[in-house]
Order: C-alpha cells, then sequence, then structure tokens
C-alpha cells in the first residue's frame, strides 16, 4: 500500500507478521487537517511496515507490504 498523498502518520494498527482480513484498519495518515484510514483491501500477512508512528510521508511512498 503507498501513500496517495503526502501527510503525516498518526497511528499504526497492524504489526509485522500479523494476519489481516479485508477492511481490517491498517493505519492512519493526517494530510491536509483530514485524518484518512487505510484499511487492507485484501486477507493477508502484513510482511512489512515501512513508516513509523509520527513520519512524514510523501506521494507514492511504500506504507505497508503484503507477503
Amino acid at each position: 500500500i503507498k501513500a496517495p498523498m503526502p501527510g503525516l502518520i498518526l497511528e499504526i494498527n497492524v504489526e509485522v507478521g500479523q494476519s489481516v482480513k479485508e477492511n481490517d484498519p491498517l493505519l492512519i495518515l493526517e494530510a491536509m487537517k483530514m485524518e484518512n484510514s487505510f484499511l487492507s483491501p485484501r486477507d493477508g500477512v502484513i510482511k512489512s511496515i515501512a513508516v513509523e508512528k509520527g513520519n512524514a510521508v510523501d506521494k507514492g511512498q511504500l506504507l505497508v507490504e503484503f507477503e
């Protein structure tokens, strides 16, 4: 999952190795004073988390990778 816009990571709700179901909350990105929740697009296992809480991210930057 990549960032659709620049912003700030407010919260990360998953850990590496965690199994997630479709529509489970993954993280919250704040952009332009709005909080955007990212939900899992499918069932899967989290392979890596490329950001940390408080990080500023650019558009297109990798956030979460699935196995």
